[in-house]
């Protein structure tokens, strides 16, 4: 019997799967499935007012929760803009699906209103990508994109045609189901007992963690403790690594500490923990070391490594720990002095009183209202260098774009981290330019009853690429930007909005930020400093 629709479907293994969020904007070749949604009280379909915005929440969603994101989008137009944050998924390597509407199955091919090939529009950002040809196809296919978004850690995209979603089929007997079954990856004995006597050899071990810490931060900072190492997160891994530990000396490069560079000239073993950092130069010219990591394929990618772990880091780190001979501390206990008068540096700048706002004061100010278990969503540009260096994350979550790097991802973000963790502070950090990008979504904020709060650092240019363009020796060009009255916008889009020139004003404002039930955009006027470097 063909009682049900293929859209029907779609919604039900959504909800197999567990998704209760849903990004995107309706349209004449999802409409179809509008309709289904429509009916589902248990997926909540959020209407942005930008499909970037929508596949950039969906993307940070996944970082925030490991859960899958999920955008929907209309052919042509919608289906290009979801491209920015489905790269950022891939580069980030979190799980995404886009469900991706197309022109009437009986049109694909005759260049009609709005067709374009989108098969090939995706094929390079998507682990999964497919056009769905037959409606009973359908719930099949769409499994099968999920399943592989989560196993590939990637963005899968599902094309589909408006008029299949509104097909009655029967799928009496599925091919799939809606389980994914996570591998259990443990590096070889062999292996383990090799970097076993590495690390007992060494004299002066160094760890660089990355995201791959996550869910096992306790087993890497109990193995930094056993090692007696000096750790170094890579920026992803803000927070992951708290900046509290006192074996933390912060990131490594350009948006690194002075400690962290010259622990890690100075090592002689450098365990790569849940990271492939790419930034050649900043790690050692030549020195032995260990990568954990769970994808073979990184193992060596950007540092000639002497051993590669291939497993789970937190199992593969109580397995050293356990076994690791007692260290002497003296390399540790100078790096941990180091620290701490680059700490006391740190403070004094926040705490200097200046004229006019400077970034490190605004952070200091965001830094005492921010709650223990906050979502901190971070835009790109020059506030990623000032929060790299500044903003103390210890429970706290960071979701940023941080291998695309794309700008404008704070508010979807934070859009992100409030639907998911509704009960939760959510504060984003964004420079005036990259707000400025999405800054339409705002009303989606609005819109959802979504308290969060937004802290604009305004110098009304593009501070980072000037930076950029002075430094190569070039005169800076087109950065300059047209100011926007950031607070009189979030009234009128029916939020709060408040402007800061001075730190009272600007702890005023956080204040009431802090207890408001709508979302705030403080507009902090910041001087025209020159990122950290």
């Amino acid at each position: 019997m063909f009682d049900k629709t293929a859209g029907s479907y779609v919604t039900e293994l959504l909800k197999e799967w567990k998704v209760n969020h849903i990004y995107g904007m309706p349209g004449d070749s999802i409409n179809e499935l509008m309709e289904e949604l429509r009916k589902e009280e248990s997926i909540r379909f959020i209407q942005v007012r930008h499909e970037e915005t929508g596949a950039l929440a969906a993307a940070a969603l996944s970082k925030l929760t490991g859960n899958i994101g999920v955008c929907l989008s209309i052919a042509g137009p919608g289906a290009v803009h979801l491209l920015n944050g489905l790269y950022d998924a891939q580069k980030d390597k979190t799980p995404m699906l886009a469900i991706v509407g197309q022109v009437d199955s009986q049109l694909v091919g005759t260049d009609t209103f709005q067709e374009l090939k989108m098969d090939s529009l995706f094929e390079e950002v998507a682990v999964y990508n497919r056009h769905v040809q037959r409606a009973e196809q359908l719930p099949d296919m769409l499994n099968q994109a999920i399943r592989t978004a989560y196993a590939e850690k990637g963005p899968a995209v599902l094309i589909v045609s408006g008029d299949l979603f509104s097909t009655k089929i029967k799928h009496e007997k599925p091919l799939t189901s809606a389980i994914f079954s996570k591998p259990n990856i443990r590096a070889s004995e062999e292996d383990l007992q090799d970097a076993l006597k590495l690390l007992n050899a060494a004299k002066k071990p160094v760890i660089l963690a990355g995201k791959g810490a996550k869910g096992g931060t306790a087993e890497v900072l109990a193995l930094a403790e056993k090692l007696k190492a000096p750790l170094i997160a890579s920026f992803p891994a803000k927070g992951i690594i708290p900046d509290n530990h006192p074996h933390n000396l912060g990131q490594l490069g350009k948006l690194g500490t002075d400690p962290a560079e010259q622990a890690m000239q100075e090592t002689d073993l450098l365990i790569l923990a849940g990271t492939a950092f790419p930034y050649r130069d900043y790690l050692p010219a030549d020195v032995a070391a260990i990568q954990i990591d769970t994808d073979p394929k990184v193992i060596g990618k950007y540092y000639p490594v002497l051993l590669g772990l291939v497993g789970e880091l937190a199992p593969t780190a109580t397995w050293l720990t356990a076994r690791l001979m007692e260290k002497e501390d003296a390399f540790l206990l100078a790096y941990q002095q180091k620290r701490e008068r680059w700490h006391d540096t740190l403070q004094q700048d926040m705490n200097t009183e200046t004229q006019q706002l400077q970034p490190q004061q605004v952070i200091a100010e965001v830094q005492r209202i921010l709650q223990e278990d906050a979502i901190v969503s971070l835009d790109v540009g020059s506030i990623t260098l000032w929060a790299a260096r500044y903003l103390q994350l210890n429970n706290q979550q960071l979701v940023v774009s941080a291998w695309l790097g794309t700008m404008g991802c704070g508010l979807p973000g934070a859009i992100a981290g409030k639907l998911a963790f509704p009960d939760k502070q959510v504060v984003a950090l964004l420079g005036d330019g990259g707000f400025s990008m999405g800054m339409q979504d705002f009303v989606t904020a609005v819109k959802y009853n979504l308290p969060m709060i937004l802290v604009v650092f305004n110098n009304q240019k593009l501070q980072l690429i000037e930076h950029e363009q002075q430094e190569i020796g070039n005169k800076s060009t087109q950065v300059d930007l047209a100011n926007i009255d950031f607070a009189v916008f979030a009234h009128a889009c029916g939020g709060e909005g408040y402007a800061a020139k001075n730190r009272d004003e600007l702890r005023q404002a956080l204040t009431k930020a802090k207890v408001s039930r709508k979302p705030v955009i403080i507009d902090v006027f910041v001087e025209d400093s020159t990122p950290p470097s």
